[in-house]
Parts: structure tokens; sequence; C-alpha cells
């Protein structure tokens, strides 16, 4: 049988029925059409996202319009190779690396063809070095698909919530799996449409079973690993909320009020990346800014500007900006002047990694934040 999605109104196990469609409302259009974005979100592979994309693109040849696959990864999935047959597909770019050629999507043979709507698989995936995306600038494939929409394309695109960057360390931290490709929580915050694709942990674990997932090989292993009960279960919560949460953010509220500000105070240290990710979600679910800091130390080495640089990056994907602050002798003062002239409202920083004794001779920042911000939310993060 096809891997068809729940029905409409599943029932989930810890609350009300799961709306089948989520659909963000716009405001003010801008002048220029650009294309509309519609994205299908699941919890895992398997759950169908792909197949409903597929029908629908081919709702959209019989009522006329000019639709056709842009780039599909069946994966070799006997209910998506189906819902594929018949659809018009348009040739992949062909990349060769090494002894082994690859399939890219034509961004400018799509650009030139000029469909009214194309169906654009995997939004995570990262493009194969030396495609003609990757030459232009374009790591993702998220990337590729805001070019077509800037051109008026319409796109139905697919993405499981594992993906999103902001859910990274929570994603680590329920299932033990770390996830590569990942893109920024923006892409779905500017969609036009969100369809979740949802289905129980208990089917879709049947689903994986009965080999409609992956090959027979991989199922004992996946079983016990990334598709148990417990982190399915935590994945479905997760998209639910991740739904809920860009509704809640784009819908009007219409009450007047000053808007949360949370800084994020990182050192050139590996475990900085954790507490963006964490401040993001934060200002995320306040619907706030989200301000990342961080002080520039009197010897900044290699590896530390490396660091830095890597955090700029994240914290630009997570929506947010940085900011180095010039270098002084004291970093806690630092962070609570600048705390005052942005009019922070809500404070992350990490469990203090200094000794006792550097402690004693530099102080203890945290205290000093504690002290001297009035009206601030301070959150300690811990280092585990």
């Amino acid at each position: 049988m096809p891997d068809d999605p729940a029905p409409p109104g599943t029932t989930s196990p810890t609350g009300p029925p799961v709306p089948e469609r989520l659909r963000l409302p716009r405001h003010d259009p801008p002048a220029r059409q650009r294309g509309h974005h519609k994205v299908y979100v699941g919890m895992a592979a398997g759950v169908g996202k792909t197949t409903r994309a597929l029908n629908d693109l081919r709702d959209h040849l019989q009522a006329g319009e000019d639709a056709l696959i842009g780039l599909l990864e069946t994966h070799g999935r006997a209910g998506t190779i189906q819902a594929a047959e018949g659809l018009p597909v348009w040739p992949r770019q062909q990349v060769t690396r090494g002894t082994v050629t690859l399939g890219e999507l034509d961004v400018q043979g799509l650009l030139t063809r000029r469909p009214a709507l194309v169906l654009i698989d995997e939004l995570a995936h990262t493009n194969v070095p030396g495609s003609d995306s990757a030459l232009a600038g374009r790591e993702k494939r998220w990337q590729d698909v805001q070019v077509l929409l800037d051109a008026g394309i319409h796109v139905l695109s697919t993405v499981n919530v594992q993906h999103l960057e902001s859910l990274h360390d929570t994603v680590t931290r329920l299932t033990g799996v770390r996830v590569r490709e990942r893109l920024p929580d923006s892409v779905l915050q500017d969609a036009d449409e969100l369809v979740l694709v949802d289905v129980t942990p208990t089917d879709l674990r049947a689903r994986l079973l009965t080999g409609k997932i992956y090959s027979p090989d991989k199922i004992d292993q996946s079983l016990s690993h990334f598709f148990t009960t417990e982190n399915l279960t935590a994945l479905r919560e997760l998209a639910m909320r991740q739904m809920a949460n860009v509704v809640e953010e784009e819908a009007p509220t219409g009450l007047p009020g000053v808007k949360e500000r949370v800084m994020v105070a990182v050192a050139a240290e590996d475990t900085s990346a954790r507490l963006i990710r964490r401040g993001a979600r934060i200002a995320e679910r306040m619907g706030g800014d989200l301000l990342v800091v961080s002080v520039r130390p009197a010897h900044l080495t290699g590896p530390a500007a490396r660091y830095l640089d890597t955090y700029r990056t994240l914290t630009h994907a997570l929506g947010g900006t940085f900011t180095m602050l010039g270098g002084t002798s004291s970093v806690a003062r630092a962070l609570v002047t600048y705390a005052r002239q942005e009019h922070v409202t809500q404070i992350v920083v990490g469990e203090s990694s200094r000794s006792r004794l550097e402690t004693f001779l530099r102080g203890d920042i945290i205290a000093f934040l504690l002290r001297e911000t009035r009206n601030v939310d301070v959150y300690v993060i811990s280092r585990d």
C-alpha cells in the first residue's frame, strides 16, 4: 500500500486531535509577487510527507496547472515511487565527484522553464560541492528554494522537525543522534502554509517493520535506536509544538507591549552553541529578539576566532544578531552595560568555567549580573 499519512483528526495520546493543516495568516503582502511556499512537516522519515506532497502536486496538474517535480528523493520506498508515477519530472543537474555521479537540483533550468509549481524534496539537504548551487554560494537546498520563490515560482517542499537548527541540542539529548543537515527556523516561519503530516509512533514503527521505510538489513537497528517508541513520541511532540509556536508567532494579538529581548553571553568555548540555541528557543517562545554577545579576550587565538566565527554564523541562522564587545578588564561589567543599552529583558549564560581561585581573583560573573541588573530574568544553563 502507498505510504499515506494518517487521516485528518488522528488523536494524540496526550491531548486533543492533531490538526491536519495549520495555515499561517499573511499580513501586508509584498508588492512584488513572490512564489507561495507550502512545507510538509513530519516527526521522522516515513510519516508520508513526500507522498502527501506528490498527491497534492497531482491535484494541481489535474486542475490544469503547470506543475512538475523539481527534485524527488524516493529512497527506494515503494509507496513514494507509486505516488510519483506519471508525474512530470525536471532532469537533475549531474555532478561528478571522483567515480560517483550525483544528481542535484537544476535551479537555472527551472528558472528558464518557469513552471507555475514545483515540488522540491528534503529542504535541509546539503548541495554537492561543485554543483551550480554550491558554486553560486548556496550550500543548502532551502537556499535554492528561496531563489525560485523570489522568481515567482510556487514550491511544495518537505522537512522533518529534527532538522531545525534550534532543536539540534534537544533532538541530540532525546534521541542520542546528532543531525548533521540542518536549516534555520526562519525557513518555516517565512512559509506561506504548513502541513503537519502525522502518524502515531506505533503506526510508524509498524511501517518500518514491514519494510516501507528502510531496507530489511536496516530495520532491526532502526527499531532499537532512532525509531524507539520513546524517541518517536518525543519527536512527535516537538513537531506539534514547533507548528503551534510558528502559528502563534505569526498570529496577530492586537495587544501592545514591550518586546522581549533575549541576550546570550558566550565565550569562545565548545559549549556556547548550546547556549545560543537555548536562547533562540526562549526568544521564539516569547516572540522576542535574540542578541548574542561575546567579550573579546585580550589575546584572541586562532581556535578561539574560529569558535566565534561559527557562533556568529549560527546566530544569524537562528535569526539573531551577534555582537563582539571590545576588550575590557571586566567581562561582567561589559555585559551589564550592553544589557542596559539594548534594554535586554532576559539573559542566558552558561555555568561558570572558572575555578574557585579564578572566581576569587576575578569575580563571579553570574553573581555580578544578578546584582547589577533590574527587571531582567537570568537563566544559568548547566555545562552538563
